[in-house]
């Protein structure tokens, strides 16, 4: 499996209503310190992972998610209950997903 397959295969752990940041994805798939990596990967991941569970360690969403950037990634975000803070960041001290845990 290579590094992408490896971190896709993380991403698709992420239940629905949850989130995880790039380097805990990262670190999921056996490579810690490379948060960059796992952002490249999850720009060119099939359309089974789901992407828009990913942000950044602070909340923030990308101005690269497809098709329209933060918008598209915050409305699929909202879609499955995720709540944002007043700044537009996920409230990750809600929603952040631990591996391991049931939700």
């Amino acid at each position: 499996m290579n590094t992408f397959e490896r971190i896709w295969a993380a991403a698709r752990q992420i239940p629905p209503g949850r989130v995880a940041s790039y380097g805990q994805l990262a670190r999921m798939a056996g490579m810690p310190r490379s948060a960059r990596v796992a952002g490249y990967a999850m720009h060119a991941a099939p359309e089974d992972v789901p992407c828009h569970r990913v942000v950044d360690r602070l909340g923030r969403l990308s101005d690269a998610f497809s098709p329209s950037g933060r918008d598209t990634h915050r409305l699929l975000l909202e879609m499955e209950g995720v709540d944002f803070l007043p700044d537009g960041r996920v409230d990750m001290a809600r929603f952040q997903w631990t591996a391991g845990s049931s939700s």
